[in-house]
């Protein structure tokens, strides 16, 4: 086993924040009428599919960040930013940000490691004082998106792939790191970390912690007075 830095890395929905934040996403573009019925029903069911860990997400990532394609950048970061402060921000876990506080503590490297863009994951990383996010990038070229994204898209496997070579520019050890995550298609990375934490899991991996006798902790935001 080799010494080095060590990390902690988080995922975002339904870990540090206690929700989806693409299905509400939907359901804002939906209220704005920004979508079709069918795009709305299609957009679900990838979030079902999500949610149950069988979703083909870079074939999905594909289809969706190329209907962006030459469109301005900077009026969707400012209208996703406005809309985390609005209805997301007060969704992230209290929990999230005890770890987070006692990772910090500890000198160990934060980072947040996401399947979503940096559109969303920014404003989490800003609210938390995260400076590392790993996250799928969507490509950009003079302002405008071009439709395309760097593959793979940081999800299942990919997320491995970005958390090694995070790593290796870091100098931190993986096999004492941490990683939090409640879907199963994390488990590449949980697996890749000696210290794997799950967190509110799918029925998949609730299934799997059981299995290999990892503890699945409730993580929750804190209620409204």
């Amino acid at each position: 086993m080799t010494s080095g830095p060590i990390g902690a890395f988080f995922d975002i929905d339904h870990t540090v924040l206690e929700i989806n934040s693409g299905t509400k996403w939907i359901g804002h573009q939906w209220k704005h009428d920004r979508m079709t019925v069918i795009e709305l029903m299609q957009a679900l069911w990838w979030s079902v599919q999500y949610r149950f860990g069988m979703l083909d997400f870079e074939s999905m990532a594909g289809r969706v960040i190329a209907q962006y394609e030459g469109q301005e950048v900077a009026p969707i970061e400012q209208e996703v930013a406005a809309w985390f402060d609005a209805e997301i921000a007060a969704t992230i876990c209290t929990e999230a940000r005890e770890r987070i506080e006692e990772h910090r503590e500890a000198g160990h490297v934060l980072a947040l490691l996401t399947s979503a863009t940096r559109f969303l994951s920014a404003p989490v990383a800003r609210a938390l004082d995260i400076e590392h996010v790993l996250c799928t990038e969507v490509g950009e070229q003079q302002g405008r998106f071009t439709g395309t994204h760097v593959a793979p898209a940081c999800y299942g496997p990919g997320k491995v792939v970005r958390a090694e070579q995070f790593a290796a520019r870091h100098g931190i050890s993986l096999d004492t790191s941490f990683f939090y995550s409640d879907s199963y298609s994390d488990l590449p990375m949980l697996e890749r970390v000696g210290q794997p934490r799950v967190v509110n899991p799918d029925p998949r991996l609730r299934r799997e912690a059981s299995r290999r006798g990892w503890d699945a902790q409730t993580w929750k935001a804190p209620r409204s007075a």
